[in-house]
């Protein structure tokens, strides 16, 4: 599995999280709202210091990470990070 951010999803990174270099970001399975699979789990992000790196994306020396107690969440598919342009919000998309 990988993850993939978009030109706009690192743009929007730097405007509104204000990352820098050396700064790492957190994808994590959180209860509430659903996922295409799983029901009351979705998808949160926050910066934080990684325990246990399970796959990993560096951009610009920002580290774009899940956790391996969090892999279970996406089933071996790849996340794909977008901004949906309409509301300017961080989209995630699920691909093989």
């Amino acid at each position: 599995m990988n993850i993939a951010l978009t030109d706009e999803a690192l743009q929007w990174f730097k405007h509104e999280m204000e990352v820098e270099p050396g700064d790492t970001i957190r994808f994590y399975a959180r209860y509430g709202g659903s996922s295409p699979f799983h029901e009351g789990f979705s998808l949160g992000m926050t910066r934080e210091e990684p325990i246990a790196i399970g796959v990993q994306t560096v951009v610009d020396d920002v580290i774009y990470y899940i956790d391996e107690k969090d892999l279970w969440f996406f089933n071996d598919h790849n996340l794909h990070v977008d901004v949906d342009a309409s509301n300017d919000e961080l989209q995630y998309d699920y691909r093989t």
